[in-house]
C-alpha cells in the first residue's frame, strides 16, 4: 500500500501538529508514504529525521500553477494507492485526474465546517469529529463515502516545568491553556475570567496575531501581572504535568484538540460548549462545559475545580478513561490503515 498525503498548512497550528503526528505514527507502522508539504524546513525536518520522504511545494495563491504540475509529477513517479489531502489549500491544489491517474484514491481530511467546493474531486471525505461528518452529510456528499476518523495526541509523561522556570510563586495555583492567539480562540474571555480568580496565575503558550491585543487587554484589566505568555511551545506535557486546571476557552473550535491532550496528561479540563469540546465533553463527567464568551460563569468553574481537589481529580481520571478507549496513537493509526485498505478494495 503506497499512500501519498498532502498539507499545505501554517507555520504552527492543532491540524498541522497532527499530521506530523499521524504520517510518523503511519510509517512507524509500516506504511509506505511520500509527503509532499507547504515548504517548512522545520517541519520537513522532523519528518525527514523519522525516516520519511519529504517534498516541499510553495502552495501558493490561486496563481500558482506549478505546484499542480509538481504534484502531478510526484503522482507519476510514486503511484500511490490513496491520495490523502488536508483541508483547503492542498485539496485545490491536486490536478485532476486523467485516465491513466484512474488507479489512485482521492481521499481529504476536514478539521473544520469547510466548503464543499474545494472537494469536488475528491472520492472520500474524512471528518475529525462525528458533527463534521453530520455537517458534510447535511451538504450533500454521499454518506457512504464520509468517513469519522479521530485525532490522537501524545501521552508521554514527563516531569512538571517548574514553576520557578516560569516565574510563578512556588505555592501558586497554575491555569494553562494553548493554541494559536486568534479569536475564535477567545484568550480574551479567559483574561476577563481571570479577574476573578484572584490566587492563580495564567500560563499562555502559543503564537498569533491576537498578541498584542492580548496584552493590553491584560493590563486594561489588571491582571497582567499574573499572566506569562510563553510563545509556542514544545513541552506541552511539562506544561499540563504543572498545571492545576487547563482551559478551552474557544469561541469557535470544531475539534478541541487540546480537550484530548489535557485527558492524556490526566489534567481537569474546563472548556466552553463551543462545537468540538461539546461533542467531545460529558459536562461534570469528564470535563466541565461552560457558556460560549462567558466569562463569569468560566471564572465559576475554574474556582470550584480550584478549591475541589477531589472533583477536579475525578475528572482528570475520567478524561484519561476516555483519552485510553478512543484517542491513543495505536487506536486511530490502526482505524487510517484500515480506512486505506478499506477505500481502495
Amino acid at each position: 500500500m503506497r499512500v501519498l498525503q498532502a498539507m499545505a498548512g501554517a507555520e504552527y497550528g492543532g491540524a498541522e501538529e497532527f499530521f506530523v503526528r499521524l504520517v510518523i505514527g503511519l510509517h512507524n507502522a509500516g506504511l509506505d508514504q511520500r509527503v509532499v508539504i507547504r515548504n517548512n524546513p522545520r517541519r520537513a525536518g522532523v519528518l525527514r529525521s523519522a525516516g520519511l520522504d519529504v517534498v516541499e511545494m510553495s502552495f501558493g495563491g490561486r496563481f500558482d500553477v506549478k505546484t499542480p504540475m509538481l504534484l502531478r509529477r510526484q503522482l507519476r513517479d510514486f503511484q500511490p494507492h490513496v491520495v490523502l489531502t488536508w483541508m483547503n489549500r492542498a485539496t485545490s491544489k491536486m490536478p485532476r485526474r486523467r485516465p491513466s491517474d484512474l488507479s489512485y484514491v482521492l481521499a481529504a481530511r476536514l478539521g473544520g465546517y469547510y466548503s464543499l467546493k474545494y472537494y469536488r474531486k475528491c472520492d472520500h471525505l474524512i471528518g475529525n469529529t462525528e458533527d463534521i461528518c453530520d455537517y458534510l452529510i447535511k451538504e450533500g456528499w454521499p454518506e457512504d463515502r464520509t468517513h469519522y476518523l479521530p485525532n490522537f495526541v501524545a501521552a508521554d509523561h514527563r516531569p512538571a516545568i517548574s514553576r520557578k522556570v516560569l516565574n510563578i510563586p512556588e505555592r501558586a495555583q497554575m491555569l494553562l491553556t494553548l493554541g494559536r492567539l486568534h479569536s475564535n480562540k477567545a484568550f480574551d474571555t479567559l483574561i476577563r475570567a481571570l479577574v476573578h480568580v484572584p490566587e492563580a496565575y495564567l500560563v499562555i503558550a502559543g503564537e498569533g496575531p491576537e498578541h498584542e491585543a492580548l496584552v493590553e487587554l491584560a493590563t486594561e484589566q489588571g491582571v497582567r501581572p499574573r499572566i506569562r505568555m510563553l510563545g509556542w511551545r514544545d513541552d506541552v506535557p511539562e506544561l499540563m504535568a504543572a498545571c492545576d486546571v487547563f482551559v478551552c476557552p474557544s469561541r469557535h473550535e470544531p475539534l478541541g484538540n487540546v480537550v484530548i491532550e489535557g485527558w492524556a496528561q490526566e489534567c481537569p479540563v474546563i472548556a466552553t460548549a463551543s462545537q468540538g469540546p461539546a461533542a467531545l465533553i460529558n459536562d461534570g463527567v469528564d470535563g466541565v462545559l461552560t457558556p460560549v464568551d462567558d466569562a463569569d460563569a468560566m471564572a465559576q468553574a475554574i474556582n470550584r475545580l480550584l478549591k475541589d481537589k477531589l472533583l477536579a481529580g475525578d475528572l482528570a481520571q475520567a478524561g484519561r478513561g476516555r483519552y485510553e478507549r478512543e484517542f491513543t496513537e495505536a487506536r486511530v493509526v490502526q482505524r487510517y490503515l484500515d480506512f486505506f485498505q478499506g477505500i481502495v478494495a
